[in-house]
């Protein structure tokens, strides 16, 4: 995978709650940031990557097709790839192989999300699935949440290895340290271990500040082929390392601990040929605190039961801490546009890679990186999604 694509183009977009913007607009003007950032124009785009968020959706087929039109792409290759949070991810993993593959040159992934300006309810931005998915009748009846479910994963955590909501609560301080030094962050406001302790509980025993904020934005992403981008003059950043994994509840007979991480990390560290202990830097979807924790874990950071112990203390602080991870702020206090992390995590990284995130949280040389998703929810059935990037020079 190392060299067949380069990450040439990247944009967060600054919204964080686009009430004088529609969705269209959202990815049109996160693609048109990307490629600005890339050097490149949307006569240059022959590759399309985009999931369920793309305006139109909700008419089979039209959606994509609809966002093509409107940039006025002349493509060679689609891909519409949905795993909710994790399909970003995926979608960087798939650009390599087309280009790689002669069926583009020029990939373009796009993201954007607007529930806040919609003023979704959280009950319905937190649904686990629509009333014709074929589990519904099985689980809609008992009023299975996302909250709810993520709770669980963090009581059976407290019990099988002790960890404390204390120990949770160090991974919003640390999103919030790292918050506080981004301008665009929607929560810039530094909190403490008894801050989070204090905030009401919303899912036993998850406190409100475990969970993430609900925010409109988007963001997008450039890839190119090797000849093109050297041609660019920008940082070479190049995915090394990719893994997916579907997990799901299999009849009951899971571990509610034990995500898709697992089996997509170890593909990805395969794949890249590197180890957990050799990253530099990581993005981590963090929809919730616990969420961090069982990734650290399930990714190898840290052995099974130990995550507690890792993230405390500052575990997480970049400069400080054991790993830099989310120094944007994540999901936890920077963004998480329509509810879909993954975007914003490889964004991220790219800039530690570049050596373009905040001085303050800039960790020093970042030559690798990695960035995971999650599209679903732990405890339930979703979408795990790892990629390892490296910069070269």
């Amino acid at each position: 995978m190392k060299g067949q694509a380069y990450i040439v183009g990247a944009y967060e977009h600054p919204s964080r709650d686009a009430a004088d913007k529609t969705l269209a607009q959202l990815h049109i003007e996160s693609a048109l940031g990307a490629l600005a950032d890339a050097g490149l124009s949307l006569q240059d785009v022959d590759g399309y990557f985009c999931a369920g968020d793309v305006p139109g959706w909700e008419s089979p087929g039209s959606g994509p097709m609809s966002v093509v039109e409107y940039l006025g792409l002349n493509l060679r290759h689609l891909d519409t790839t949905e795993t909710w949070g994790s399909a970003y991810i995926n979608h960087v993993a798939h650009a390599v192989q087309a280009i790689a593959a002669g069926k583009c040159r020029v990939a373009l992934i796009t993201q954007g999300g607007r529930p806040r300006a919609e003023k979704l309810p959280p009950e319905a931005a937190m649904r686990l699935q629509p009333q014709h998915a074929p589990e519904a009748q099985f689980e809609l009846p008992y009023g299975a949440v996302v909250t709810n479910v993520y709770g669980m994963c963090a009581a059976r955590h407290m019990h099988e290895h002790g960890t404390t909501a204390e120990q949770l609560a160090w991974i919003k301080v640390a999103a919030s340290h790292h918050a506080s030094h981004n301008p665009h962050a929607m929560r810039q406001e530094i909190v403490t271990v008894q801050d989070v302790l204090d905030s009401p509980v919303i899912a036993t025993p998850l406190h409100r500040l475990d969970c993430c904020i609900i925010s409109d934005g988007g963001g997008a992403l450039v890839l190119a082929h090797p000849d093109i981008a050297r041609s660019l003059k920008r940082p070479l950043v190049t995915p090394t390392g990719a893994g997916f994994n579907v997990r799901h509840l299999n009849g009951g007979y899971f571990d509610i601990l034990a995500s898709g991480g697992v089996r997509s990390g170890a593909e990805a560290f395969a794949q890249a040929g590197v180890r957990p202990a050799d990253i530099q830097y990581a993005s981590l979807y963090d929809s919730f605190t616990i969420t961090v924790l069982i990734q650290l874990e399930n990714l190898g950071f840290c052995a099974p039961g130990t995550g507690g112990r890792f993230v405390a203390d500052g575990g997480l602080i970049s400069g400080t801490g054991r790993l830099a991870v989310n120094t944007d702020g994540g999901g936890l206090c920077n963004n998480h546009p329509g509810n879909r992390g993954g975007m914003t995590r490889l964004l991220e990284a790219v800039r530690q890679l570049r050596g373009e995130a905040h001085p303050a949280v800039q960790v020093p040389d970042c030559r690798l990186a990695l960035a995971h998703g999650t599209g679903g929810q732990l405890g339930g059935r979703h979408g795990s999604a790892t990629m390892i990037l490296e910069r070269e020079d």
